[in-house]
This record gives structure tokens, sequence and C-alpha cells, in this order.
């Protein structure tokens, strides 16, 4: 899911968790932002291997690329909104999502009776996300940033007004909202994870907090019980067995 890193941190970060990888089956690009995308054409040097993203993404994404590293884009499938595909046994459905990039999308995986969602990027969370992202096992949720934080850090402020309108990035606040709304959150998975925090306008421990506080907020009968995690921007986190 996405390339944002290039081959050399991606062997070290399997390294660090003593896996390998000798071939992948597909890349699936969520939107075409360089940290996103800027690793792909060094992870297409290394496994040949097929590309699924819109055909909006895909042409966007040329734009970027130097030549000799869009050359590398040998096998192509386009995606979209709304219609599922299938890599190997793992069935994709991906899902638009409100961020200030060409086609952007989030992403369901069902396979062996497991869901899992993966979904960044986003300035405000509509219904259609909230729907797909219930009855899963394992949610990957973007936690972007602190709004004060945000407001007094380095950033300027044509750039604090992107990250925080409606095609942004979510907050911690904006995240509660949706832990905390049993209506909203069904609170099943068994994994929640935070990811795509700033390292500007966020800290982990305030973002854990904010989930913590939310979650505790729900009615006993809807009480989230599983575990909690928060990515990290250098690190990977352990392996999460489903």
């Amino acid at each position: 899911m996405d390339a944002g890193l290039g081959k050399r941190e991606t062997l070290r970060r399997l390294a660090a968790l003593a896996r390998s990888v000798d071939r992948l089956d597909g890349i699936v690009i969520s939107h075409e932002h360089t940290d996103h995308i800027g690793g792909l054409a060094a992870l297409l040097a290394a496994w040949r291997t097929t590309v699924y993203l819109t055909a909006e993404t895909h042409a966007e994404t040329l734009r970027f690329l130097p030549e000799r590293h869009a050359r590398r884009f040998e096998r192509v499938e386009f995606i979209q909104a709304g219609h599922g595909f299938c890599i190997g046994d793992i069935e994709v459905a991906p899902f638009r999502i409100p961020h200030d990039a060409i086609d952007p999308l989030g992403f369901t995986f069902r396979a062996a009776g497991v869901k899992l969602a993966l979904v960044t990027d986003l300035g405000y969370m509509p219904e259609l996300v909230k729907q797909h992202l219930r009855d899963c096992d394992g949610l990957v949720l973007e936690s972007n940033h602190d709004v004060e934080m945000l407001k007094v850090g380095p950033y300027p402020w044509h750039v604090k007004q992107r990250v925080m309108s409606r095609t942004g990035h979510l907050s911690n606040e904006s995240v509660s909202a949706f832990l905390a709304d049993p209506e909203g959150f069904d609170a099943r998975p068994r994994y929640l994870v935070l990811a795509h925090l700033s390292e500007n306008n966020n800290n982990p421990d305030v973002a854990r907090i904010c989930a913590e506080e939310a979650l505790g907020r729900r009615p006993s009968e809807l009480a989230f019980r599983g575990e909690l995690q928060i990515a990290s921007q250098h690190e990977p986190l352990a392996p999460i067995q489903l």
C-alpha cells in the first residue's frame, strides 16, 4: 500500500522485523503526493510488479517522474472508487476520500474472513468513509495534527489553512469525535492504529491521550476492547496478526 519509502529504507524496515520479500503481487497507490509515491520507481526496479491506481492518479504521477523512471511502469491496472478488485486472494475495495489530490482513495482489504481498512490523508470523515470502516478487524487511521500545535507551529499560514481544510488532514480532535461516536465508529477492530502523525504539529503521546479519552467516553456496552497503537514515522510497528 503506497510507496513513499525508497528501496533501501523499505529493506531496512523489513530487516528490523526479520522479514524479507522475494516478490510483490502488487502495489496499491492511494494518491500522487510525494510521500506516497516518492519511492515507487525504486520499488519497481527491485520488484517488477503491477501498480494499481486510478487513471487520473497515473497521469498525474507520470508528470512528476523523470522519463527513465516512468518507463518502469510496465504493468499498470487502472482502478476506480466503488469498483472492487482482487490481488491474489485479497479483495480490495477502493473508496473516495476528501483530499487535495487528483483522485484520492482509501481502501479496505478482505481475505480469509478478515477485513482491514487503511485510510489516511483526508480532511474530514464523510458518512461514506465511516460506512467503509465498519466491521473491520483492523483499522489504520490518520491522526495527523493537533490543531493548537499546528496554529502556533512553523508552517506558513497558507499551508496551515490547507492542512486544516476539508481536503487536508484529520486532526486529533476530528479522530476523537469519530472514535467517541457509537453511530460512527463501531469499536469492532481488534487493532486500531493511528498513523500519518505530523512530526511538527503532533506528538504520539498527545495523539494517544486524545484517542484514549474519546474511547473512554463511549457507552460501556459499546466499549472499544481492542488494542490502540501509534505508528511511528521512522520505525515499523511489529507485525499484527489478524
